[in-house]
């Protein structure tokens, strides 16, 4: 209703005032002054959000139960079986490659079912047993007074609280939860029993004490599928170092015990089943060596038999060293021939000498010196012989220079000898020569023997090559084998895992909720609400509240400011300068009095006009009460009621409205016949008067003029109290009259938009002396009505009472909040 309602007045001033021009200052931008007037008014209310933000904090700190988290850090040294047996050996990209897939190898085993189960072997995880406190609910990870024994049923109902209290030393209560049919037992401690689908037991640990009757006990006896997703969920592992092979596992959970056991536990159950799997894998590695030695030997038999069957065949086990003996044999065979020809050519040589007597061709008759080479001749009888035949013919050579060839028989004897020895030479070189020759046979015989193996030679080596290469391979595999199964035998000997934890499960404070986190969001949550509750207050800030807002938006002079009047609650506007004239609004009054001094002296005949936008705004009260202040200074004053479709002078004073202005525009009554009295003596008015259906014609006639000039001869100065010039024209057409028109703006009450009206009047209508006055202005800082009435504005031609009393809940929420 309110919205429609400052709809429907600025529809009303637009239509009132014409179209605004552009560029018309209308006060845009932030008005620093209301905004830290906002603030200050609003700081309460942000204090309160930010206690309200800290106590949010500390409510969710002390109902959200902590979560702690426990770390170690694990440095895997896994090794390939390839690296094992000695046939690794990779490019960097690639070795960094296949640590990342080991390591995330590693991550899933940890991750496993596998790990999972150990866990649940090793570590009382299956049963939960948590001790309800002031607020929140702990888990006793062993610290629990009791333990429960069970095995379940067909119908077993996993993961429901069960809550246990304790009656006496020997005896207890179980109470069943809803979906397991409800019911209270009571049951023996130490003797079986059977709820909730289970054969259970519940037995005392060394925990139990007197404290355990007081506390209220639950446990959950925890399904697989509930382990497992609680493992999923709060295990992490993650990688640390691709290069270092570290891993890290986490564990997270509101009891840092359970936490830190866990994650020691992962690290054991780790180790144990890396150890098994090492296990395991030296059984695969034993076995693959076994089986490959075993093959290998079959092919290595096999291999030995064909070299072996090839010795034989060829009486031979290096056919390439059977090639440098051919070689050296050939050699030295060729020596030796060479030899054996160079005695045949000599033997030749000394048959061609005998034949032509030349063996005594030296003159010492040395035969030796003559042939060298018979030094080298085997057959000494040879030698000896001719040397003897050469001294025989060198004997006969000296005997012929004295005698005749067979002159006498001394020289007969001599030539006999000589032909003698001739011939037994030449036997003996006969012998010499068939025996060298033979010998020669011998040798190209042989040689053509060592040719013939020669030229073989490069088949055998071709064959023995092929039978020597899977020999020697597998002679090498052999061996390889065997040092890797005495290598990973001495390995084994000493097998650990594979792995070394660097840093051992710890945990220090909670990772959720963090305190100081908490209080900052708390903090910055009451901060932003606050800021925004300003923002909000300030931009729905639509109403007038400082003389600065007034003078910032409009062109008109200040004429002064009214005080909030606090000493009474009005229905209507009422004269109250003349109760007590030292009061901070009589004050006000009487400085709006002297301004007006400059505005039009007081020696001379004034007409003032007092008017606003809408009605509530004060300019009855402004009227009556300046008025009033006015006659006080011994001027004789009248007030003049032209509003007359909602007259309320009348109601100031208390008077009737039977006859005023209306019924002197159409003389009906004469204007000293509709005056009236006030408790002032210098102070009259005249009250509009029954509503006429034409206000607008009565006060653009002649009549009206000619009242004026009729009251000017009697008072000093006239007060016109005019209709809202927002709602009709009728006190524009006064304003135009008056010697000092009046505008009067109601703090917190009169819209921002309206001032633009008055910028509006002084434009079209040329009101340059047209004044202000801040009604109803909180001197304190605050702002709120202060004479209580309120009034409301029709369509047409009439206007009609608020329905909200003065005092009603509305208004006292709208103080509280202004």
């Amino acid at each position: 209703m309110a919205a429609n309602e400052d709809a429907e007045l600025e529809e009303m001033i637009r239509n009132a005032g014409g179209n605004e021009s552009d560029g018309e200052d209308d006060g845009g931008g932030i008005d620093f002054t209301t905004l830290l007037t906002v603030a200050r008014k609003s700081l309460p209310w942000m204090l309160l959000l930010i206690a309200l933000g800290l106590t949010a904090a500390w409510l969710f700190l002390r109902y959200t139960p902590p979560l702690y988290q426990s770390s170690s850090t694990l440095k895997i040294d896994e090794k390939t079986e390839a690296g094992v047996l000695g046939l690794g050996g990779l490019g960097g990209a690639v070795e960094q490659k296949q640590n990342l897939n080991k390591l995330s190898g590693e991550i899933e085993l940890i991750k496993s079912d596998i790990i999972y189960r150990r866990l649940k072997d090793s570590l009382t995880l299956d049963v939960n047993y948590y001790v309800q406190g002031t607020v929140l609910e702990t888990e006793m990870y062993n610290t629990s007074p009791f333990k429960v024994v069970y095995t379940p049923t067909d119908d077993a109902a996993y993961d429901q609280k069960i809550a246990v209290q304790f009656m006496s030393p020997t005896t207890f209560r179980l109470t069943l939860p809803e979906s397991l049919g409800g019911g209270v037992q009571e049951h023996t401690i130490g003797t079986p029993f059977t709820a909730g689908g289970f054969r259970m037991e519940v037995r005392k640990t060394p925990q139990f004490n007197d404290k355990a009757f007081e506390g209220e006990y639950f446990f959950t006896i925890n399904s697989n599928g509930a382990l497992n997703a609680y493992f999923n969920k709060n295990l992490l592992v993650d990688i640390v170092n691709v290069d270092a092979n570290t891993i890290s596992i986490s564990f997270t959970d509101h009891n840092p015990t359970k936490a830190r056991a866990i994650v020691n536990k992962i690290d054991s159950v780790y180790l144990v089943e890396k150890l098994l799997r090492k296990q395991e894998q030296a059984a695969r590695a034993m076995s693959y060596i076994n089986e490959q030695l075993g093959e290998n030997n079959q092919k290595l038999g096999q291999a030995e038999e064909n070299m072996q069957a090839f010795v034989k065949r060829n009486g031979t086990y290096d056919v390439k060293g059977d090639v440098g003996q051919i070689m050296t044999a050939l050699k030295e065979q060729e020596t030796e021939r060479e030899k054996l020809q160079e005695q045949v050519d000599m033997l030749n040589d000394v048959a061609r000498l005998i034949e032509q007597d030349r063996l005594t061709d030296r003159a010492d008759g040395d035969v030796l010196q003559s042939i060298p080479a018979l030094t080298d001749a085997k057959d000494g009888q040879l030698v000896a012989r001719i040397q003897e035949l050469s001294d025989a013919q060198l004997d006969l050579k000296r005997a012929l220079l004295s005698y005749q060839p067979g002159a006498t028989t001394a020289m007969q004897t001599k030539e006999q000898f000589v032909a003698d020895l001739k011939k037994i030479v030449r036997q003996l070189l006969r012998k010499d020569q068939q025996l060298l020759q033979k010998q020669l046979n011998k040798l190209d015989a042989k040689r053509a023997e060592m040719e013939g193996r020669l030229r073989a030679l490069p088949e055998l080596q071709t064959e023995q090559a092929r039978l020597q290469r899977p020999l020697e391979l597998y002679e090498k595999y052999n061996l390889t084998m065997m040092d890797s199964k005495i290598q990973y035998g001495i390995t084994m000997a000493g097998a650990t895992a594979d792995f070394q934890i660097l840093s051992p499960a710890s945990y220090g404070a909670p990772i959720s909720p963090v305190k100081a986190m908490i209080y900052a969001i708390g903090l910055a949550a009451g901060i932003v609400l606050g800021l925004g509750l300003i923002a909000v207050r300030y931009l729905m800030h639509n109403t007038v509240t400082s003389v600065r807002e007034l003078e910032r938006s409009t062109g008109a002079s200040m004429l002064g400011i009214i005080p909030t009047y606090e000493k009474e609650k009005m229905a209507v506007s009422k004269l109250v300068v003349d109760r007590n004239p030292k009061s901070a609004i009589s004050e006000a009054i009487r400085s709006i009095r002297t301004n007006l001094e400059f505005m039009a002296s007081s020696k001379k005949k004034r007409l003032i006009s007092i008017t606003s936008t809408i009605s509530g705004e004060g300019k009855t009260f402004v009227t009556v009460n300046l008025a009033g202040i006015i006659a006080a200074s011994d001027q004789r004053v009248v007030i003049l009621d032209l509003d007359m479709r909602k007259p309320k002078v009348n109601l100031a004073f208390d008077a009737e409205n039977t006859k005023g202005i209306s019924t002197i525009l159409i003389e009906k009554h004469t204007w000293q016949e509709c005056i009236q009295h006030t408790s002032i003596p210098t102070l009259d008015f005249i009250s509009a008067g029954p509503t006429p259906p034409n206000p607008s014609e009565l006060i653009i006639s002649s009549h009206f003029d000619e009242l004026i000039t009729q009251l000017h001869q009697h008072y000093d100065v006239v007060m016109i109290d005019t209709p809202p010039v927002g709602l009709v024209t009728d006190g524009i057409l006064i304003m135009r009259k008056a010697d000092v028109p009046i505008y009067i703006v109601r703090a917190n009450y009169s819209k921002k938009s309206f001032l633009k009206n008055i910028n509006k009047l002084m434009r079209v209508n040329g009101f340059t002396k047209l004044t202000t006055i801040l009604n109803d202005a909180k001197t304190t800082g605050g702002y709120g009505y202060g004479y209580g009435y309120g009034y409301g504005y029709g369509y047409g031609q009439g206007y009609y009472e608020e329905s909200a009393a003065p005092g009603g809940f509305l208004a006292r929420v709208r103080k509280r909040f202004s």
